[in-house]
């Protein structure tokens, strides 16, 4: 479809700097890369069309989970709808593109929506591509975050989604605790600097998936541990899409600020 390439650009842009205007020039990347013949069918070499079908799956399921959790505890609320269209508003969809996510949103709120035969046919399609996965989980979270604050039944789904696609709990804790600090530090008044440098703090602990009673060593420890995870040329060595490369630089990016912000707040050498 004519807005794969685009909705990658735009999604991995908005990961990866959090920000509208990171979302854009993603968007505006991956679609000269479809225009130059990466993404099109005829161009054959290094790309399947089953890497099409990825994204497919991956723009349907998204949307299609986030009307499913928005229904979770039984009603659709304004808030729960305005955070799905800010999403799609981050990620410069068109009107067509706009209209499809509007369509699976409303699908995924149907009673008749099977929503572990959809995370299942995400997990088979995107295979061992975790960081792809992980984005998808972390999309699911903003979203359930943004519109209700995660009512109860809307944990336990995206719970269970998260550990089918191989997270474990632990994990989705700390990506929860990642997301909420993020989001007390953005909603924090310039005059009102102790709670954002809290949050920021917390914001580290959770990037580095630790706990703010770890030792100095444990910090150091983990620190390393998420480098060599997420180091992007290990990770493209091991399958993850070129054109996640950056994505991957960013997480790496984030996991040096936040072992430096521990750092300094402890005064470690």
């Amino acid at each position: 479809m004519s807005w794969s390439a685009a909705f990658f650009g735009g999604l991995i842009g908005l990961l990866t700097t959090r920000s509208v205007w990171g979302a854009a020039i993603g968007a505006l990347i991956g679609h000269l890369v479809e225009h130059s013949g990466a993404f099109g069918t005829a161009a054959g070499a290094g790309h399947s069309p089953h890497s099409i079908s990825i994204s497919d799956e991956f723009f349907r399921t998204t949307f299609e989970l986030m009307g499913h959790v928005a229904k979770s505890d039984g009603r659709v609320t304004e808030a729960e709808i305005d955070a799905a269209r800010r999403l799609m508003n981050e990620l410069k969809l068109g009107p067509h593109e706009i209209s499809t996510a509007i369509a699976c949103f409303r699908s995924g709120k149907s009673t008749a929506y099977d929503a572990e035969l959809g995370v299942e046919r995400l997990r088979e399609a995107c295979g061992q591509r975790y960081d792809l996965l992980r984005a998808f989980v972390e999309l699911q979270l903003r979203a359930a975050l943004a519109g209700n604050g995660l009512s109860p039944p809307a944990r336990a789904i995206l719970m269970r989604v998260a550990e089918r696609l191989g997270m474990s709990g632990l994990e989705f804790a700390y990506m929860e605790a990642s997301l909420r600090a993020r989001q007390r530090t953005h909603g924090a008044s310039a005059g009102n600097r102790p709670a954002a440098d809290s949050a920021s703090l917390a914001e580290c602990y959770a990037e580095l998936e630790i706990d703010a009673h770890s030792t100095d060593p444990e910090v150091t420890k983990a620190y390393r541990r998420q480098m060599s995870r997420h180091h992007p040329d290990k990770l493209v060595a091991n399958g993850l899409p070129e054109s996640m490369a950056q994505m991957a630089k960013e997480k790496t990016q984030r996991i040096q600020e936040a072992y430096e912000g521990i750092r300094a707040a402890r005064g470690m050498r």
